[in-house]
């Protein structure tokens, strides 16, 4: 995941947690318990700091760095900042945190039961953006995303009791696809950092060139190539959205807020007609308002 836009108020955990209101899908709405929102925002903190690592997108000044106990020599070497915070991870579940946010988290993993296996999977996700900046197949792709994205689905079930393996299945498809989503609205930006997620092998099928992606706009190739990632990003939605239905309440209005945030960044995609490249295509809140009342009512 990529962020962009907030300033930040020399408060780590502030500067962090203040980025959820730019995310595709809502973190933790208004309308759920409180106990609820506390804890995903806790686990939102957890995700989108291990990112901001992984990205090099933490605030200037090192302050993150220097609460992993890493000094400010050592502040810009990401696999050494994500040790560090894979080990202060461990304090979250034996210990005390040193970083405010995992402190944070300790509350939660305590109250909710939740396992070290999805945060270790975020972590290692981010040591993989170090490591592998292209991907050859769509299957490599999805192995990523089983990293990347999927926990986050796992935590959110666990937070809210609704964990069975249907839903986790559910879960898996929906997580997938908004993180595809992500990745196709980020194009340019992830060129920027020289990453690239649309597999190599689509690439070649529609005579897309890296080259090509570092234009102004997109050619008819890369239009063909966006529209027919879009189409598996649309298609996984579809599939995971039986989730929503399998559950009730308010936990059935934040699903679909997650599935819907997915399905507005696709209409966006499309109404741009695939051209991702001057930036990522935006929609707005009447629209996901929209999506939100059309997956309740179950339409595709």
């Amino acid at each position: 995941m990529t962020e962009t836009g907030t300033a930040s108020t020399g408060d780590p955990e502030r500067d962090t947690l203040d980025k959820a209101g730019a995310e595709n899908f809502p973190v933790a709405p208004f309308f759920l318990p409180r106990a609820w929102r506390d804890d995903l925002m806790a686990v939102y903190g957890f995700a989108r700091l291990v990112d901001d690592i992984g990205d090099g997108d933490l605030a200037p000044g090192g302050a993150d760095a220097r609460l992993l106990g890493v000094s400010p020599q050592d502040a810009d070497d990401r696999l050494l900042l994500l040790d560090a915070f894979e080990a202060d991870l461990a304090r979250v579940f034996d210990g005390t945190p040193r970083h405010p946010l995992l402190r944070r988290l300790r509350h939660t993993v305590r109250r909710r039961s939740l396992t070290p296996e999805p945060f270790l999977a975020l972590i290692a996700a981010n040591r993989q953006d170090q490591l592998v900046k292209r991907y050859e197949t769509y299957d490599d792709l999805l192995a990523y995303c089983a990293l990347s994205a999927n926990p986050v689905g796992h935590l959110v079930l666990a937070v809210t009791g609704a964990t069975t393996p249907e839903r986790i299945r559910h879960s898996d498809a929906i997580c997938t696809a908004l993180q595809l989503v992500e990745h196709l609205q980020d194009v340019a930006e992830d060129l920027g950092r020289d990453r690239i997620y649309l597999p190599a092998a689509d690439m070649k099928r529609f005579h897309v060139q890296e080259a090509d992606l570092a234009m102004p706009t997109a050619n008819a190739s890369v239009r063909a190539l966006v529209a027919y990632e879009t189409e598996r990003a649309r298609n996984l939605l579809d599939d995971g959205t039986p989730l929503v239905s399998s559950v009730h309440g308010r936990l059935r209005l934040l699903l679909a807020g997650f599935v819907a945030g997915g399905r507005a960044a696709v209409h966006a995609i499309t109404a741009a007609e695939f051209d991702v490249l001057p930036g990522p295509p935006k929609s707005g809140k009447l629209r996901l308002l929209r999506e939100v009342g059309a997956t309740l009512r179950g339409e595709g």
